[in-house]
């Protein structure tokens, strides 16, 4: 068998490695020639992945007979076309377009009453002061980038001088505001896969205060959790009203006074070491593997074997850096934070920060996902919290 992966940077090292241990030949696909999975791959291939109909043609040409999809955000829709263009099971376009063009997103599940908010577009060259006073939302509000995924260009907007403000910043691309709906971030891991729809793990965020927003760490929630069920089933709904099949998903959702609201659902993997790292970990289910067995022909499974008590944590603190731990002075510190008759480990540790160096405030997913993450396994959170705490402590403080 061989698999195609479009878009082929750091995030696609996992999956490459997974179809690579399970026989399968990859051909990876980037724009990038300095992209990471062109080298992993068996065959890497120089291409614009916006450019549709090029990678239509180079993957007919190479041959493949499934793409493989890893954290992507706007060119989605590629991996639609192809599969629509050569006959290989997975998402369609059409099902890539609504993930990935929040306005129509919106729309789709408006109609179908599963999102209840005010939600606008924006064209480039829209005027600031008038489009300030004639947006029919409540503040506080988002604006965002239209089409893609992710952090990138959110604005928390108090009013309608903050918004003529925004605008005035914007770069000629086309934007959706939204009235900012109150609640609980969570985030979802899922897959479905024959018309099923299979929730793999529900991530609590911990999230930056507003303006950012950010997240900058999240908590496993087991199914015994209060937000499990229903979280499960709204996400159930929107999947089916958006078409997908056949496919990984991740999405935002809320847990809010007036039910679930999801603020965005990709037919992708997450990103962040979440789908290659920390829910397998959490859940003894790697969704990239589980995928390409599915393909396979093999036995698989998106049911969670179980659900551990974890939390990954980015480094989102602010100031000087005065000390850089090793993993083994950071298993000290969990130790010591955990107590001797408590269970609190060290699964996993990537610091890129150095001594001496000045970290400024966390803005967006730029800004923090760079400096590293750990994984920590407790008893609960505020056990997790803790430990998490004194590792801030000891790297920002003498």
């Amino acid at each position: 068998m061989k698999a195609v992966i479009i878009g082929a940077g750091e995030e696609a090292l996992h999956t490459i490695a997974k179809a690579q241990e399970h026989g399968v030949s990859v051909l990876a696909l980037d724009g990038n020639p300095q992209a990471a999975g062109l080298s992993a791959a068996d065959r890497g291939l120089t291409v614009d992945i916006s450019r549709e109909n090029e990678v239509i043609e180079t993957v007919r040409r190479e041959g493949a007979d499934f793409v493989l999809t890893a954290p992507i955000g706007r060119y989605l829709t590629t991996i639609g076309a192809v599969n629509d263009a050569l006959g290989m099971p997975g998402i369609t376009r059409q099902m890539a377009q609504l993930c990935t063009d929040k306005y129509r997103f919106h729309e789709t599940l408006s109609r179908a009453g599963l999102r209840r908010c005010h939600c606008c577009e924006i064209a480039p060259g829209t005027d600031i002061r008038p489009a300030a006073e004639r947006f029919p939302v409540e503040y506080p509000a988002i604006l965002k980038p239209r089409y893609g995924s992710g952090s990138r260009g959110i604005f928390y907007l108090k009013d309608s001088c903050e918004l003529a403000e925004a605008l005035a910043s914007l770069d000629g691309e086309d934007y959706v505001l939204e009235d900012c709906v109150p609640g609980e971030e969570y985030g979802v891991d899922g897959a479905v896969i024959q018309g099923k729809f299979y929730m793999i793990l529900l991530r609590r965020k911990i999230n930056t205060p507003p303006p950012a927003r950010q997240a900058v760490g999240y908590f496993a929630c087991g199914t015994e959790h209060a937000f499990w069920q229903e979280a499960h089933d709204h996400v159930e709904k929107v999947a089916h009203c958006l078409g997908l099949e056949e496919c990984l998903l991740h999405c935002d959702v809320i847990r809010g006074a007036e039910g679930p609201f999801v603020i965005e659902l990709s037919a992708r993997p997450s990103g962040h070491n979440l789908h290659n790292l920390f829910t397998p970990l959490c859940t003894g289910v790697d969704p990239a593997e589980e995928y390409i067995k599915y393909r396979l022909g093999e036995l698989f499974s998106f049911v969670p074997r179980e659900i551990k008590p974890m939390m990954i944590h980015y480094f989102d603190g602010q100031g000087r850096v005065e000390r850089v731990p090793d993993r083994i002075q950071a298993e000290t510190i969990v130790r010591r934070a955990a107590g001797e008759s408590a269970l609190c480990r060290l699964l996993a540790w990537q610091c890129n920060l150095r001594e001496g160096g000045v970290l400024g405030a966390v803005r967006d997913g730029h800004s923090v996902m760079g400096r590293g993450y750990y994984i920590l396994e407790g008893t609960d959170e505020r056990q997790l919290a803790e430990a998490s705490g004194q590792i801030m402590d000891y790297i920002l403080h003498q």
